[in-house]
C-alpha cells in the first residue's frame, strides 16, 4: 500500500510518499522563510505560499519515488487543527488528486500525526503518556491506542513553542526563536534571572506560559544595555523555567496515574520543542524515577511534516478507520473528533 500525504497546517508545505512497510519513497518539506522578517507566521502569506508550492513539490516527490499518480493507493491530508487557509489549500489539492485517479482520501488530524509519530521508530506499549509540545499546542495525553486519546492537561494561553518564539522576538532574535534560544542558553547562566513559575501552587495538569513572556518583556524594557551576555543569560533562565514546568507536570501526571493504578512504561515527547536537547535531558532525568523510557520520533518527524501524516494514515487504516472525501477542514479540530 502506497500513501500520498500532504501537510499544510501552518508555515511548512510538505508532501510525502510512504508505504505500509515504513519505506519513505519521497519526503519534501518546504519551509516558508518569508515569515522571518515579521517575527511570526502571517496566515494569508502562508496560504498563498502553500498554493504556489504544492504542485511543484508533488511533481518532485513523484519523480523521486519513480511513480506516477495512478500508482498511489490512498491520499491523505491534514484537515485540522491549524490555519484554515492552509488547511483548505492542502486538503482541496489532495482531494482533487484522489478524485482524479479514483482513489480514497483519508482526513488526518495534525495532532494525531504528532502523537503517532513515535510509533514509526518505537515499539509502542499501550497505554503510554504523550507530551505534545509544538508552536500551536501544549498538551498531555494518555494514549490508550490508535484513535483513543485522553486529554489530561493543556495550556490555558500560549503554547510552549509560541512562548519560545515570542521571547525570541523580544530578544531581537530571528524567527523561529526556539533553536536560537537553545543555542544562546548554552553560553548563559540559568540562575541570572528569576522568572515566574505559573500555576505552581495549582496541582492540576494545565500549563500557562504567557506570564513568563510578560516577565521577560519587563526585564528587557528595564535593561539599558542589551548585549550578548544579557541575551545568553535571559535565554538560559527562560529555558530553565520552561524545563522546570514540564518536569513538574510530568511528576504530577505520573503520581496521578499511579493513584489510579494505570501502569505506564513509556513517555513520548513529540512536536518541534521536543527537539530541544536541554529539555529532553531534564525530562530524561525525571523519567528515570518512574522506571519509564522517554521516547522521541525520528528527528525529521518532530517539526511539521507530511511523513507523520502519511504514517498516521497507515496506522488508522490498520485499525479500519474509513476514508471520507467530504470531510471539511476544521481549524479547531479535536484530536478525538471522528475522522
Amino acid at each position: 500500500m502506497i500513501v500520498f500525504a500532504t501537510e499544510s497546517s501552518c508555515d511548512e508545505t510538505s508532501v510525502c510518499i510512504i508505504d505500509n512497510n515504513k519505506k519513505i519513497l519521497s519526503h519534501i518539506v518546504y519551509s516558508q522563510l518569508e515569515h522571518k522578517k515579521y517575527g511570526g507566521v502571517i496566515p494569508e502569506l502562508a496560504s498563498r505560499s502553500h498554493l504556489t508550492i504544492l504542485q511543484k513539490i508533488t511533481k518532485q516527490a513523484l519523480g523521486e519515488a519513480n511513480l506516477n499518480i495512478q500508482e498511489i493507493d490512498i491520499f491523505c491530508a491534514t484537515c485540522g487543527p491549524g490555519l484554515i487557509g492552509g488547511l483548505l489549500v492542502g486538503s482541496t489539492f489532495t482531494k482533487s488528486l484522489a478524485i482524479g485517479v479514483g482513489k480514497p482520501f483519508v482526513p488526518i488530524n495534525h495532532l494525531e500525526g504528532h502523537i503517532l509519530s513515535t510509533s514509526f521508530n518505537n515499539n509502542i506499549i499501550y497505554p503510554h503518556l504523550c507530551f505534545l509540545l509544538t508552536g500551536g499546542h501544549t498538551q498531555i495525553y494518555l494514549v490508550n491506542n490508535v484513535g483513543n486519546y485522553e486529554l489530561l492537561g493543556e495550556t490555558l494561553d500560549d503554547a510552549i513553542g509560541e512562548a519560545f518564539d515570542k521571547v525570541g522576538k523580544l530578544l531581537n532574535l530571528t524567527y523561529p526563536g526556539g533553536p536560537i534560544i537553545e543555542k544562546k542558553a548554552k553560553k548563559g547562566d540559568h540562575t541570572a534571572f528569576k522568572l515566574p513559575h505559573p500555576l505552581k501552587k495549582n496541582k492540576n495538569l494545565n500549563f500557562s506560559f504567557s506570564g513568563i513572556k510578560t516577565a521577560v518583556n519587563l526585564i528587557v524594557k528595564k535593561e539599558k544595555i542589551i548585549d550578548e551576555i544579557f541575551i545568553n543569560n535571559l535565554s538560559a533562565s527562560f529555558q530553565s523555567v520552561i524545563a522546570n514546568i514540564l518536569e513538574e507536570k510530568l511528576n504530577l501526571t505520573m503520581k496521578m496515574l499511579l493513584r489510579k493504578k494505570i501502569n505506564i512504561s513509556q513517555i513520548s515527547l513529540v512536536g518541534g520543542v521536543a527537539a530541544n536537547k536541554y529539555i529532553y535531558k531534564r525530562l530524561q532525568s525525571a523519567v528515570n524515577d518512574y522506571n519509564c523510557s522517554l521516547i522521541l520520533p525520528k528527528k525529521f518527524m518532530l517539526t511539521d511534516n507530511a511523513a507523520m501524516i502519511g504514517w498516521a494514515c497507515i496506522k488508522k487504516i490498520s485499525k479500519n478507520f474509513s476514508s471520507d472525501i467530504m470531510f471539511k477542514p476544521n481549524p479547531r479540530l479535536s484530536v478525538n473528533s471522528q475522522l
